[in-house]
């Protein structure tokens, strides 16, 4: 599957509205063994990829390094060092889901 978004903001607006931000919030705290791969390509510079329960590495886990999307780059908003403030509160804290 492929999504084009008009602009981040709009993405973002999206990801955290419902439906969406409920169920991602339960996947992040069971997955149910489900394994989930998303990639996001910005048109003037900057990708991410999130992989969740994966049993294997694909795509850029083959040879990037990997790092746990937690404090500073917790939000996509971050990792892709996109100005502004977020548009609305994450599906659910950090803290909730990472007990560590």
């Amino acid at each position: 599957m492929r999504q084009y978004w008009r602009d981040f903001e709009s993405l973002e607006r999206w990801t955290r509205s419902e439906p969406h931000r409920a169920w991602w919030k339960n996947f992040l705290r069971d997955s149910g063994g489900t394994g989930f791969w998303h990639e996001t390509y910005a048109l003037r510079g900057g990708f991410e990829a999130i992989y969740d329960d994966l049993p294997q590495p694909i795509g850029m886990m083959k040879f990037a390094p990997l790092q746990p999307a937690r404090g500073s780059i917790f939000s996509a908003r971050q990792r892709l060092r996109r100005e502004g403030s977020e548009s609305s509160p994450a599906p659910a804290p950090e803290t909730d889901l990472y007990r560590e």
